[in-house]
């Protein structure tokens, strides 16, 4: 509960599913997961982040409805595996894309 920096949070929600929090450096959540239902899935689902999240064609930059735009990180067979928040513009998303793809190198999942 105490861990700051680059990392993967894993975690129980109320209704009993896993999901997994991408953190950067400075501790803030950058990408999250779908719920799992089991920690296994929610695992595998951040080792595909370590797959797939160095390549700018895995990313999805799409407008939401408040007018900002926010990022999808998806599998080779197109499947969703994380989702950013809300930015305010699609530069901004995309600058968060490109932050990403320099940031999943660096993350250790034990």
């Amino acid at each position: 509960a105490t861990a700051t920096g680059r990392r993967f949070a894993v975690h129980l929600d109320a209704g009993g599913k896993y999901y997994w929090n991408l953190h950067a450096g400075n501790g803030a959540i950058v990408l999250r997961s779908e719920r799992y239902d089991s920690e296994a899935a929610a695992l595998n689902g951040a080792f595909s982040v370590l797959d797939n999240g160095a390549s700018a064609a895995r990313y999805q930059v799409l407008a939401s409805s408040n007018g900002g735009a926010y990022l999808n990180l998806t599998a080779t067979n197109g499947q969703v595996i994380g989702t950013s928040e809300v930015y305010a513009s699609k530069s901004n998303a995309e600058r968060a894309r490109d932050a990403l793809i320099a940031l999943v190198p660096t993350v250790v999942l034990l």
